[in-house]
């Protein structure tokens, strides 16, 4: 399996693990040389915000991934973690109504859970 995939599935599994919400997957290959996939989740709360970003960081550290950067650990309203070939944005419900990543990102390709395939 090709790395970043492998990586999305991780975190997407990871993500679900700590009940995020509203987990979407695009595709960005193709629209931007920032990353391969984002992968956009919701958080109830900051403290569920920040355990589901704990997760994924021990869930890909396991398989030999490492974070280059996180951003907005402290206030955990949008936490954003660099992979390189993918980006992980983790918000509470707020902001991501705000931010609305999924309609600025349109031009990429939404991937459905089941074309991820994850166990």
């Amino acid at each position: 399996m090709n790395q970043p995939m492998d990586m999305v599935k991780t975190a997407y599994a990871a993500l679900s693990d700590k009940k995020g919400e509203d987990v979407s997957v695009i595709d960005i290959r193709n629209v931007s040389v920032l990353a391969d996939y984002f992968i956009i989740a919701s958080g109830t709360n900051s403290n569920q915000v920040q355990a589901m970003v704990d997760n994924v960081e021990e869930e890909l550290g396991k398989k030999g991934y490492v974070c280059k950067q996180v951003e907005g650990y402290q206030t955990a309203n949008w936490i954003l973690m660099d992979y390189g070939d993918i980006i992980v944005h983790v918000f509470d419900k707020e902001n991501r109504l705000f931010y609305d990543l999924e309609r600025i990102w349109r031009d990429g390709k939404t991937i459905s859970v089941e074309d991820l395939d994850v166990k």
